[in-house]
């Protein structure tokens, strides 16, 4: 049944949040797959933490370097996604946000994009470590009006 309701569904924009875990590669390569069945675009996100540590002091010089270290770490492991996409001929666009909520800047990202489908993967976490740890698909999940295929 869930084919033929994907069937009738129009999958113009999928967005596939990324972090580099061995999951959000395999959920940019199931994108990879229902872009080129859908003739959709992917729009990649990743988020850089900026959660203030509680130091005795903020160094606003460390901080830049911490971010700007990981917004190049994150540039080059996104080139292999734009290679990938360039193979198949799909659009491909990737944006590095700073947040202190993962899924906050999601949510927001998918709506104000009019995201169609989100492609994400989990990393499985179950029972306690879930309720301890919390989870950003989960938490994707319940919150975003767009559908949301989870990857492991």
């Amino acid at each position: 049944m869930a084919q033929h309701i994907l069937k009738f569904m129009l999958f113009r924009n999928i967005m596939v949040p990324y972090d580099g875990s061995k999951n959000s590669s395999r959920a940019f390569k199931v994108a990879i797959d229902l872009a080129k069945k859908y003739n959709s675009k992917i729009t990649g996100i990743t988020c850089i933490d900026v959660i203030y540590r509680g130091q005795w002091y903020y160094d606003s010089d460390y901080y830049a370097a911490k971010i700007k270290k990981q917004k190049e770490i994150v540039k080059k492991s996104v080139a292999n996604l734009e290679k990938a996409a360039k193979k198949e001929g799909i659009g491909f666009a990737f944006e590095i946000f700073q947040s202190r909520s993962v899924v906050e800047k999601i949510i927001t990202f998918a709506k104000t994009k009019k995201i169609d489908l989100i492609v994400m993967g989990s990393h499985g976490r179950t029972g306690f470590d879930k309720l301890l740890l919390g989870s950003v698909a989960n938490g994707v999940v319940q919150r975003v009006k767009c559908p949301v295929m989870i990857v492991r």
